[in-house]
């Protein structure tokens, strides 16, 4: 395949993954891992789990990064840029829209019926690519205790990264001490110009706002609901925003497909128009492209260093209790009647039962079940 088709095939993917991508990075990875592993068969199993690993060892969106990851590997940097900019356009477009009805009327347009049943659908979707990449990544008992353990400790809200490097660490040690030798171990741009082509970027807002989001998404791990901590130092405590603006924000993010850091494409229009939202969203995203470009290379040889291959294996056990402990918080969150829960009991069986199913029909099955239980019972 030419590489024009080859991102031709990412533009068509991550486009669809854009529209149909609710319910965060838990469910957007687990969305990507069956249409690139099972459907497309781009990726093996080993090489889906070790760029999970990789993604969560930098800062940054997750789901964004695994796009980008995903993109580098099918068709180089053409790819990585183009994966990563149709993942965002979608979410970034969407919420723009609501940004504007925002600024206008004031108020968000009533869409909870809806989000109700897309929730506990999405805990299938997760549910789905978890169980075989579990099955993957846990080689040997040592890894099941180090998962074990993972997830006890991200259930306690112990920092994600933490964890990340903890285990891979931990692993390096037992095997130096399991070894009892000193084996030296293996050593481990694309940058291309990217220009803010807007007339009012040079205002001071525009170049406040620019630096206040190129910072967040330069040092920001873990989840991007993570992000809204952040927000509420840099821009609320400075009265910027109010914190019922922030808390809209917030809304907006959990209930639009794609990324939840395209909140900020809502933020900076209420803050400076469209210049600011402009200036906010390519201020948010531009390190992930950056630091997928820098590490993406490494990613193999990690994989053929028998040192870093066992780093590497912890981490991607870690990454997978990780993505269990949020979907067991956004069950603990979302399923909590009856409803919800036949909502949940249906996806699962339809995910299991039907795995050829594509994402996006149980997205949309879940929203209107949600839809029609929410009005008529």
């Amino acid at each position: 395949m030419s590489n024009n088709q080859n991102l031709k095939e990412l533009a068509k993917l991550f486009l669809k993954l854009g529209i149909i991508g609710f319910g965060g990075p838990a469910a957007h990875i687990a969305m990507m891992q069956k249409e690139v592993v099972i459907e497309k068969k781009w990726l093996t199993d080993q090489e889906f789990l070790d760029l999970i690993g990789a993604t969560n060892l930098i800062p940054g969106p997750n789901s964004t990064e695994m796009a980008i990851h995903i993109g580098r590997k099918k068709a180089g940097w053409k790819g990585l840029i183009v994966a990563g900019l149709c993942f965002i356009f979608p979410s970034v477009i969407i919420t723009g829209i609501f940004a504007i009805l925002y600024k206008k009327y004031g108020q968000l347009p009533e869409v909870y019926p809806f989000i109700y049943g897309i929730k506990p659908a999405i805990i299938a979707i997760i549910l789905g690519a978890v169980f075989p990449l579990a099955k993957k990544s846990v080689k040997t008992f040592r890894l099941a205790v180090i998962g074990g353990i993972v997830l006890i400790c991200s259930l306690l809200k112990i920092s994600e990264i933490g964890l990340m490097f903890g285990a891979g660490l931990i692993t390096l040690i037992i095997d130096y001490l399991q070894k009892n030798t000193n084996k030296k171990l293996n050593n481990i741009i694309f940058v291309g110009p990217l220009q803010l082509l807007m007339s009012d970027v040079s205002s001071l807002l525009n170049l406040k706002l620019f630096w206040i989001f190129l910072k967040i998404g330069a040092i920001l791990y873990g989840s991007g609901y993570v992000l809204f901590a952040f927000l509420d130092t840099e821009l609320v405590s400075g009265g910027i925003i109010t914190r019922q603006e922030l808390i809209d924000a917030i809304a907006v993010g959990q209930f639009t497909p794609g990324p939840v850091f395209s909140s900020v494409t809502f933020i900076g229009y209420q803050i400076n128009g469209f210049s600011g939202a402009i200036v906010s969203t390519l201020a948010i995203f531009l390190p992930s492209f950056v630091f997928v470009a820098l590490l993406g290379p490494f990613v193999n040889k990690m994989r053929n260093s028998s040192t870093f291959s066992s780093f590497l294996n912890a981490v991607n056990v870690a990454s997978i209790a990780i993505i269990i402990s949020v979907c067991i918080a956004i069950g603990l969150e979302s399923i909590t009647d009856w409803k919800t829960t036949f909502i949940a009991c249906i996806s699962i069986i339809i995910v299991f039962g039907f795995n050829k199913l594509n994402s996006a029909f149980i997205v949309i099955g879940g929203s209107l079940l949600g839809y029609l239980l929410h009005i008529l019972i």
